[in-house]
């Protein structure tokens, strides 16, 4: 049992006040052993060479450059949509449908009483034009702008939300529950036009005036 120890396992001599590499003995002619030995030098090797910081520098500038061209378009587009808005809103007009008025801006769309006879994609025409209005210039209509128009489309005929009606007598047992659900029309402004031919009040004349 002893000869057979000696040839399976190389000889190992440790002492306490060396450190372990220094006293591992093997023989150069075992390949095993010899690739244990490599890869322990190896292991030495990779483990001695001092991590450096400087693969990461580039990347890191790389990422920082990426965020701010995304910051730079996303401020450009709310730079954008909000100049688009406020040409939306330079001019406004007062408009009269049936027995109501109603503020509307070029683009934006409203919901009136049902139009009869209007249906879908339709192109209607408001003369009842009360008040046009800028930021330096107001028309004011007696009572209406002469040859001012509010150009429109109608985009869907619908019902409102319904309204729930209760009606209660006392002491003659009398309950009535009734809902209702207004038919009104959505159109879509368009665009005001020949409010430029009769006169307008400017803050000039205003301040004139006083």
């Amino acid at each position: 049992m002893g000869a057979l120890s000696l040839c399976c396992t190389p000889s190992i001599t440790l002492s306490k006040n060396q450190p372990f590499l220094n006293t591992l003995s093997i023989p150069k002619a075992n390949s095993n052993v010899t690739f244990l030995s490599h890869s322990f030098s190896s292991l030495s090797l990779h483990f001695s060479k001092p991590h450096t910081s400087s693969s990461f520098v580039p990347k890191f500038s790389q990422s920082e450059a990426s965020v701010t061209e995304v910051e730079e378009t996303v401020a450009t587009s709310v730079v954008e949509a909000t100049s688009l808005e406020a040409k939306r809103e330079e001019i406004f007009a007062v408009v009269m449908i049936g027995s109501r008025q109603y503020i509307v801006f070029p683009g934006r769309y409203i919901y009136t009483q049902r139009l009869k006879g209007a249906n879908v994609n339709d192109k209607i025409i408001l003369n009842k034009v009360l008040l046009v209005g800028t930021k330096t210039s107001t028309w004011v209509g007696k009572p209406v702008v002469p040859n001012a128009t509010v150009h429109a489309v109608v985009e869907e005929q619908l019902k409102d939300k319904k309204v729930v009606v209760f009606k209660y007598k006392r002491k003659k047992n009398y309950r009535r529950n009734i809902g209702h659900r207004q038919p009104i029309t959505r159109i879509r402004i368009m665009g005001i036009t020949g409010y430029q031919d009769s006169p307008a009040v400017t803050l000039s004349d205003l301040e004139a005036a006083k």
